[in-house]
């Protein structure tokens, strides 16, 4: 409430003068606090919830289109790797080695050996250590130079959209790592009429239909329980690599019992679905990534579906128009 203060003697300036007052009473106040009501602090409220609301989907889509561009780049790295072992050989690698190369590397993968060509030369010396020390290379469990390359990411096999990866993450009571990139290795596992298949040889001559026209590599995460998706050596569903670094675009299900049996389809996927580990799909909205034989990288929606069987094989005289 206001008060009354007396001012005896006070001198104020004004201009240059000096005034004096003397016997006069001046109102004063005293101290308010400022702040701000209720409706106020609600308003503000709402309109960080609405902005929140507004920003959040944009960030994650700015992510997500980073995360599509930097698997896109993986795949890129991977088509480019291959067609220089292709430059040095004289032909693709081995979808899976069971007795190529003399039986030299038994069910070691396709991605190990392009590793000179992804900057990972060290490791694959270390492959190589790995078997000429293997006393029974062909029982695949148990020798620990094996293992710890089982237990290894490698980055550029590792999509950035799937958050599980790099890893390495628990199977079989051990650890392991992934690849969410699978060769093509035709319509399934029975015909291999694809690029990269068990042994398969291929050279870019013999893709007929075309290598711009012609699926190599695929995106496809690793199962649910970890058991499938391996980089370095695997024996997939029969111990010929397939759902493990190969697949057919109509897989066939030979090992899991509590799910569909016959083709699969190329369609949207889980990461906690094991059945899922059958068919070609990514964490992307949409569809997936895929190589092609002449190293370059597709987004295929999953409504191109019905022309995956064409694009799967080398040399089976189709005529496909791919989709903008």
């Amino acid at each position: 409430m206001p008060q009354s203060t007396p001012l005896i003697g006070a001198s104020i300036i004004v201009g240059k003068a000096n005034v004096i007052l003397t016997g006069i009473t001046i109102m004063t106040r005293s101290p308010t606090r400022a702040g701000y009501t209720l409706v106020e602090v609600l308003v503000v409220i709402a309109i960080i919830a609405i902005l929140a609301g507004l920003l959040i989907p944009a960030v994650q889509k700015v992510r997500a289109s980073a995360a599509r561009l930097r698997c896109q780049n993986n795949l890129k790295q991977l088509g480019l790797a291959l067609h220089n072992y292709h430059t040095a050989s004289e032909k693709l690698p081995a979808g899976l080695s069971l007795t190529a190369d003399g039986g030299k590397y038994p069910y070691l993968g396709w991605l190990a050996p392009v590793l000179p060509y992804i900057e990972q030369d060290p490791l694959w010396q270390q492959v190589h250590s790995a078997f000429a020390t293997d006393p029974n290379p062909t029982s695949f469990y148990g020798h620990e130079p094996h293992e710890q390359l089982l237990a290894t990411p490698v980055r550029v096999f590792n999509c950035p959209a799937d958050s599980r990866l790099p890893g390495p993450l628990q199977a079989f009571g051990r650890e392991r790592a992934f690849t969410s990139y699978l060769g093509v290795q035709g319509i399934d596992q029975n015909q291999r009429d694809g690029v990269l298949y068990p042994d398969s040889r291929v050279r870019l001559t013999d893709i007929t239909d075309g290598t711009s026209g012609t699926l190599l590599i695929g995106e496809r995460p690793p199962s649910a329980d970890f058991r499938y998706g391996w980089w370095y050596r695997g024996w997939g569903q029969n111990k010929e690599g397939s759902a493990e670094m190969l697949l057919g675009v109509r897989e066939l299900n030979t090992s899991q019992p509590s799910c569909p049996f016959g083709e699969s389809k190329f369609s949207a996927g889980r990461f906690d679905n094991q059945c899922d580990m059958f068919h070609f799909w990514s964490p992307h909205t949409g569809g997936a990534n895929f190589a092609f034989a002449d190293g370059s990288v597709r987004f295929l929606a999953y409504s191109a579906d019905d022309i995956m069987p064409a694009l799967a094989t080398r040399a089976g005289g189709e005529a496909v128009t791919l989709p903008d």
